[in-house]
């Protein structure tokens, strides 16, 4: 349980912020990329008889290393070039399945996850994934902020803004690769979306997104644990349950939803 706490903190605390990028630059999707990737890996990680681990983190930084050239040479949206890799990651993973022999018993783990099974080594590796994202975040904040606001106008200030979205790929397919058994290969993208998504319906702040994200991230996940202990429920999924409840939560009491209302109204008149 002491590995499953940290385990869940360390997880909700790097998701989430590298989340408030990926919903403050409308790319959304490179998580559902990413957490297919990762799936793919694990399962020829499976097949090969190599650390599905291992194999997840190789096709994460595979599939970073041909999203962003393909979406920038090729004349691309982001989610195009999502999409195709995507889509090649599922089929892979459905492929790699089909050639497992014997019972799939530890292919459907990886799908689902098992926070309780996480050992101190999965701790120190996700305590290092967040540590570098939290170095990179302050390090970078005032690059990252250029970026998010516009990625033209922070090329012609000098920031260079391809090296810190590919920067922001690499992390994400790391960060997934590290939270792959605390909630499944297959849920882990909503652990990077929702808790940012709630956060960014309850505030105009950059700074204050990052610090609500976070604490959403860690609240789903020590949640989750509890409700999965209590209930003997399955720990990936009551996490994911709890951020979405979350973030339905921050999007009925929003201060910008009310303000949309308000200005409807206004429009109406």
């Amino acid at each position: 349980m002491k590995n499953a706490i940290l385990a869940a903190a360390f997880a909700g605390i790097s998701c989430s912020l590298l989340g408030v990028f990926v919903v403050t630059m409308k790319i959304s999707f490179i998580g559902v990329c990413m957490s297919h990737a990762a799936f793919a890996g694990a399962i020829l990680g499976v097949l090969l008889s190599v650390n599905p681990i291992l194999m997840a983190f190789l096709f994460c930084a595979i599939s970073a290393a041909i999203i962003g050239p393909l979406s920038d040479r090729g004349e691309l949206f982001p989610d195009a070039s999502l999409g195709i890799i995507f889509s090649l990651m599922l089929g892979l993973a459905f492929l790699f399945m089909g050639l497992l022999s014997g019972p799939k018993t530890q292919a459907l783990g990886l799908i689902w996850g098992s926070i309780l099974t996480v050992t101190k080594n999965n701790v120190w590796l996700l305590f290092g994934l967040t540590m570098l994202v939290i170095l990179a975040i302050v390090s970078f904040y005032k690059e990252i902020q250029a970026v998010i606001f516009d990625r033209e106008l922070a090329l012609a200030a000098g920031v260079s803004a391809t090296a810190i979205i590919y920067g922001l790929y690499f992390l994400t397919g790391a960060t997934i690769t590290a939270s792959f058994s605390i909630v499944g290969g297959l849920l882990i993208f909503s652990l990077i979306i929702n808790p940012a998504a709630a956060a960014y319906q309850l505030t105009y702040s950059l700074k204050k997104m990052f610090l609500l994200s976070a604490l959403f991230g860690v609240f789903s996940g020590w949640a989750g644990l509890a409700i999965s202990y209590l209930f003997n429920l399955p720990s990936g999924a009551s996490i994911i349950i709890i951020s979405s409840l979350i973030f339905a939560a921050a999007a009925i009491y929003s201060p910008k939803r009310r303000k949309s209302c308000c200005c409807n109204k206004t429009g109406e008149e």
